[in-house]
């Protein structure tokens, strides 16, 4: 497996792809809520290969000029489990730092809670609905 960051069309078509296939199809999203005005062709994206298929991907947002905001973070289903996701926030929240960001904030799904407290993100709102799925805003403090 291998990890590439960047947003050449090719590699925005595989981040989109699975996309798709687990928001879209597997979770019941819009194709009008998924796909937003923020997917410009300038977007980053940091997306894991398995050969040429995209496993994991997560979108790199900067929300203001200390703030980065993870977004569209997904995990093909039969890949969950093996700490893809985990090592790959990771090197997001590297990269943030390494960019000068200070902090970290990203929309939770409830269900995933947990993952994001055992990576030291706490819970910075109340529960709301997002594309119809129960979320909270979780915010962490990035420190070299």
């Amino acid at each position: 497996m291998h990890t590439h960051f960047g947003c050449e069309r090719w590699h925005q078509a595989a981040a989109f792809a699975l996309r798709y296939d687990v928001f879209v199809l597997e979770q019941g999203i819009s194709l009008q809520n998924e796909f937003d005005e923020r997917d410009t062709e300038e977007r980053n994206y940091f997306v894991v290969y398995e050969a040429s298929l995209a496993v994991a991907t997560i979108r790199y947002q900067k929300k203001d000029d200390d703030t980065i905001q993870p977004d569209r973070f997904c995990v093909r289903k039969e890949y969950r489990g093996k700490g893809l996701g985990r090592n790959l926030l990771l090197l997001l929240e590297d990269k943030a730092m390494k960019d000068g960001f200070k902090y970290s904030i990203l929309s939770a799904e409830k269900t995933a809670l947990s993952f994001y407290q055992a990576l030291n993100y706490s819970i910075n709102s109340e529960e709301y609905l997002e594309d119809g799925i129960v979320c909270v805003e979780m915010i962490k403090k990035l420190s070299s």
